[in-house]
């Protein structure tokens, strides 16, 4: 058998995969093959012996190499899907994963039914929350903050390629740089504890920015900072939707009551954990 040839070359890289522990070896292995060749699956198993061209081949092998070294396949590719849309992704941004989206269909179904118009995303990273919000949404006026700007950098590359030119996104701290009043603030901060960083799997703890992982001490050092300072930036009744880890409800739900904050509603993720957490300041009725 040709070592070129398609199922020779997959064959190989999932082996690879496989004796250096990558979980998901085979599911990796195909989306780094999608991405190099350019190739579906039915494509290849319509002629899977079919010569692949040599240098295609070694690129493929690298990526391969880079992926054995922990390094997670959305950052190799350079991109990773959220909501239906394609959102670019590198080491400055954390990788949109699909419980999140919990967050952002809730903002929409609170958004349309209420007629809102302004939203505020803290901590936007890649910007795929906000963007997703404004694509499902009659939103005119959408700000997303983050204090990195390498951050941001991303996020205004993501708002470009999915033709949202009205996204505003500012660096700031929190809500140093900030000077509008909202109706709805979304937010997916920081909230793993500083010493459970270690335990994070490799892909995450050395690949994914510490900066938006880290949640200080007990992990809620910016839930408490966001609800607090949030009072000043939301409209009465205004709504602010947090993004949580799984054992932090109980906490979060505190500390938006102390800020002010009513008809808290808590959510929970694919797997039954608590995941999402909304509530209203000062609100009078409910969605």
């Amino acid at each position: 058998m040709n070592n070129n040839q398609q199922s020779a070359v997959l064959t190989k890289a999932i082996d690879i995969l496989v004796n250096n522990n990558i979980e998901n070896a085979k599911i990796d292995a195909w989306m780094l093959y999608e991405h190099v060749f350019k190739s579906t699956r039915a494509e290849f198993y319509m002629n899977p012996m079919r010569e692949l061209d040599e240098q295609k081949c070694k690129n493929y092998f690298e990526l391969i190499d880079r992926r054995t070294k922990r390094e997670p396949v959305q950052y190799i590719i350079g991109s990773q899907e959220f909501m239906g849309l394609q959102f670019r992704v590198n080491e400055n941004v954390l990788i949109p994963r699909q419980d999140t989206e919990i967050l952002v269909e809730k903002a929409i179904e609170i958004i349309n039914k209420a007629k809102l118009s302004t939203v505020l995303d803290m901590c936007t990273g890649s910007g795929c929350i906000l963007i997703s919000i404004y694509k499902n949404t009659n939103i005119n006026k959408a700000i997303g903050i983050d204090i990195s700007d390498k951050a941001l950098s991303v996020a205004v590359q993501n708002a470009e390629d999915n033709e949202c030119s009205k996204i505003e996104f500012v660096q700031s701290n929190l809500f140093e740089n900030v000077t509008d009043k909202f109706e709805i603030i979304v937010s997916n901060p920081p909230y793993i504890p500083t010493s459970d960083v270690e335990q994070l799997e490799d892909e995450v703890k050395i690949h994914e920015p510490m900066i938006a992982l880290d949640g200080l001490k007990d992990g809620l050092f910016f839930y408490r900072e966001i609800s607090d300072q949030a009072k000043k930036y939301l409209q009465v009744g205004g709504y602010l939707l947090y993004e949580i880890g799984y054992n932090q409800a109980n906490d979060i739900i505190n500390i938006m009551k102390e800020s002010g904050f009513d008809e808290i509603e808590l959510l929970q993720d694919y797997a039954g954990l608590d995941r999402v957490i909304i509530g209203r300041l000062g609100g009078k009725g409910n969605v």
